[in-house]
């Protein structure tokens, strides 16, 4: 076997665990010196009341009534009670389970000497995502804003005194806390397949904790602030609509995947000298179409799962409507296109499809009609597969499609809020307003999440290194990075399957 890591990765392992490690130790530690320094503090005894003090005592709490009166927990069944926390948990359990998905469709779009890295990645942007966003993002993206983040609930606590000001249901706030948490580990994954199988084990470390506690969550408080506190600039000041996020969660890490494929490079052997492209197709496309059918099912939590409420109307039930029919036209758009452009209907392509039509309702899943929604999707399909070719032609190597699937369909599916929207879209109403305000959100998002994203992935670059070596790409990072294979070594090393190269 050989070794995982060489010297230097060692030490930014070491550093990132340590990292982690003081980022969670902190706050426990900083709670048991809170309570161990309440229980030593001497305590006087109270002086008994004086008559006159008692009638000042009573004028006081007839003035503060109302500032003193807890706020009241919603029954069961009533909004924001524990009724709407139960299926507001379900959805994040939904969504959780798109991790599965991402993970096998990338595995399988991709070569068997990279399996166990792909995997890897998959595990660990959901372990940093859960820990970064419970400790930073929520605080930056639904904390008290200061006009461009959030500046409190940080380390959040659904039983604290702010928490429970905003709502107050500490079981609705921990199941908003989980929701959130699922949707930013979405964010960073997408970026895992632009740059599959030539990027370092520890850059991608250091990468997804940037992401899920600066990235993602300071544009999620522009556009969804609302959700829990105040409003941000994007929704308050332009009516910016996302409603589950086609942008905010799909665009935002579709631009970031567009900066790691631009600043890592193609892989090995993608492009000839001549500039014609190399197919390197993936090792088992039917770990990729599991994939797909687990994305789809995860896509019903993701977008109804958004309403977190299924009691005063919550439309939960039409908007799994309006999603299926997306997916479904989207498979139908990417087939059709890849049948005329390559002669054969391509199943990449088409797999493809489905999760275009999915990300191109998922700002409008609330707001489209059934018919709007099927043609949305469509289109999707249709954009991802022209995308795809677009992006090869200009040498940007996305092993996945995640760029075009989730930045360029998220951008579509935004845009068609302002075209189709039932009553203000465009089609529908002839005022462009809302148009605009879509094209604001979406022109910001690129701007934000791939100027940042460039940054730091070039600053990774220069620094500890964002690509693994040409021989480790070419033996594969799963032996390098890890020490093993997914595979027996005879199989990824000299065989080849059906779906293609394995090696």
């Amino acid at each position: 076997m050989v070794s995982s890591l060489s010297l230097p990765n060692r030490a930014w392992f070491a550093v990132l665990a340590i990292a982690l490690g003081l980022m969670v130790s902190y706050p426990l530690s900083a709670q048991d010196a809170g309570t161990e320094a309440s229980a030593e503090a001497p305590t006087a005894e109270a002086p008994m009341d004086e008559p006159g003090d008692l009638k000042a005592e009573e004028n006081a709490e007839g003035e503060d009534a109302e500032a003193n009166v807890a706020p009241t927990v919603p029954g069961i069944t009533e909004p924001g009670g524990d009724l709407d926390a139960l299926w507001t948990c379900l959805a994040a359990f939904l969504v959780f389970f798109m991790q599965a998905g991402f993970a096998l469709v990338e595995a399988g779009f991709t070569r068997a000497k990279n399996a166990c890295n792909i995997i890897m990645k998959n595990l660990m942007d959901f372990a940093i995502g859960s820990l970064g966003f419970w400790l930073i993002g929520f605080g930056l993206m639904f904390g008290t804003t200061n006009g461009l983040f959030g500046t409190d609930q940080f380390m959040f606590d659904g039983t604290s005194p702010e928490a429970l000001a905003v709502k107050p249901n500490p079981t609705f706030n921990w199941a908003f806390l989980i929701f959130q948490t699922v949707f930013c580990a979405t964010a960073a994954t997408i970026v895992s397949g632009a740059m599959a199988e030539r990027t370092k084990f520890s850059a991608y470390l250091v990468y997804s904790v940037l992401i899920t506690c600066i990235v993602y969550p300071i544009f999620g408080s522009w556009a969804w602030g609302s959700l829990y506190t105040q409003a941000g600039w994007l929704d308050a000041k332009w009516g910016f609509l996302d409603y589950a996020g086609s942008t905010v969660v799909h665009s935002i890490g579709g631009w970031c995947a567009l900066a790691g494929a631009i600043t890592i490079g193609p892989r090995i052997g993608k492009y000839t000298a001549d500039g014609k492209v190399k197919p390197i197709p993936g090792h088992n496309i039917t770990l990729g179409a599991l994939g797909v059918f687990i994305l789809w099912l995860g896509w019903f939590g993701f977008n109804a799962g958004s309403t977190t409420a299924i009691t005063d109307g919550a439309p939960f039930a039409y908007i799994c409507i309006t999603t299926n029919l997306a997916a479904a036209s989207g498979v139908v758009g990417a087939l059709i296109t890849s049948w005329i452009m390559f002669g054969k209907p391509d199943t990449s392509f088409t797999l493809n499809g489905a999760l275009a039509g999915l990300v191109s309702i998922t700002a409008g899943c609330d707001c489209l009609s059934p018919g709007w929604a099927a043609i949305a999707g469509l289109i999707g399909g249709v954009i991802v597969v022209l995308s795809c070719v677009m992006l090869d032609k200009l040498k940007i190597d996305d092993p996945v499609g995640a760029v075009s699937v989730h930045g360029v369909c998220g951008a579509w599916g935004t845009l068609a809020v302002g075209l189709f929207m039932k009553e203000t879209g465009l089609v529908n109403s002839g005022d462009p307003s809302q148009l605009i305000a879509q094209l604001v959100g979406i022109v910001t998002a690129f701007v934000w999440a791939f100027a940042l994203s460039m940054i730091i992935f070039n600053v990774i670059k220069f620094t500890m290194g964002l690509r693994v070596t040409a021989e480790e790409e070419m033996q594969g990072l799963d032996i390098h990075e890890h020490g093993m294979y997914a595979y027996p070594a005879h199989l990824v090393t000299e065989g080849t399957s059906q779906a293609g190269h394995v090696s």
